[in-house]
């Protein structure tokens, strides 16, 4: 059995200095707001919420560097986990999505107003007032391997209805209530309340970590989820494709013990048939639930207490 396929992406794009941006127009380091003064919603634009993302931050650089301003509404730039960020190491490009906590697993009240501490919690809390000031929210990822990029939302018809307006990616991955672990930046406060007044809050998954297609796409999909919200002029129509596929979170399967291992190399979107052995983790046998079972996210290097595999069936 194999762990993981072996990385061979190249390095396109890697991280530049932020120091430039620290300080902002809020308040809060790494947080840059801008408003109109004409009524419209507050769109916010989060990169970063993992140290290795790096195409979220070309696509936030992009909005301040380029003077993009809002004609109505207010928009709001944030680099989340900084910290996470300036831990890159080129010999080691995978080790620095978080330093303790995945930042985008611990947006409840109770991690939120708890005991505990880490560098991820404290700057939570310091963008606590951020993210409940948006009426939408866009947060930027990427994948460590190349598959096809996707968006990544609560299985809330506004979040459909957005991410459809917006266009590509045309892959979506649906999470019903309480299928994913912990409590993600697009499920915080009234943005996780299915009758909550959100916009809708989505993450879009741009392609693999390094690529600069993953930061040519999120740069685009950023301007277009402006242009949507009427925050800039609408951008040119982008060419008919084939219709958006979604698929259904079934369940993830958190690692148990370093020994977890898949049956056969993946990278994400492989398919089984009901029944079939997709990894085994401490004897536990992980199966398929179903026919056309696609997986997400498969680990690239087993965590214990981190997620294994994401298991969906497309809908």
């Amino acid at each position: 059995m194999t762990t993981f396929v072996p990385d061979s992406s190249p390095l396109e794009v890697l991280p530049r200095d932020l120091s430039a941006y620290r300080q902002g127009n809020t308040g809060i380091d790494y947080v840059h707001r801008f408003a109109s003064g004409r009524a419209g919603p507050h769109v916010l634009v989060n990169a970063l919420t993992h140290g290795n993302e790096i195409c979220g931050m070309v696509a936030a650089t992009h909005l301040l560097d380029t003077g993009v301003r809002p004609r109505v509404g207010t928009l709001t730039v944030s680099f989340a986990n900084v910290e996470a960020y300036e831990a890159f190491d080129l010999e080691r490009p995978y080790e620095n999505r978080q330093l303790v906590h995945n930042l985008n697993r611990i947006w409840s009240p109770e991690m939120l107003d708890g005991a505990e501490q880490s560098p991820e919690l404290r700057r939570a809390r310091e963008l606590r007032p951020v993210l409940a000031a948006a009426d939408s929210i866009l947060d930027i990822h990427s994948t460590r391997a190349p598959v096809q990029p996707f968006w990544v939302y609560p299985e809330f018809a506004r979040n459909a209805a957005l991410t459809l307006a917006v266009g590509n990616p045309l892959v979506h991955l649906v999470m019903p209530p309480g299928a994913a672990p912990g409590t993600g930046v697009m499920s915080y406060a009234r943005h996780g309340d299915p009758a909550g007044d959100s916009l809708g809050a989505v993450v879009v998954e741009c392609g693999q970590h390094f690529s600069q297609s993953a930061a040519d796409l999120a740069t685009d999909v950023t301007l277009r989820f402006l242009a949507h919200h009427g925050l800039i002029d609408a951008l040119p129509a982008a060419s008919a494709g084939a219709p958006a596929r979604r698929f259904r979170l079934l369940a993830v399967h958190m690692v148990k013990t370093p020994g977890f291992a898949f049956v056969r190399p993946v990278i994400g979107f492989e398919t089984f048939a009901k029944g079939e052995l997709i990894a085994v983790d401490a004897g536990q046998e992980i199966r398929s639930p179903c026919d056309d079972c696609t997986i997400f996210m498969p680990t690239r290097d087993p965590v214990v207490g981190r997620e294994g595999v994401y298991l969906t069936v497309q809908i």
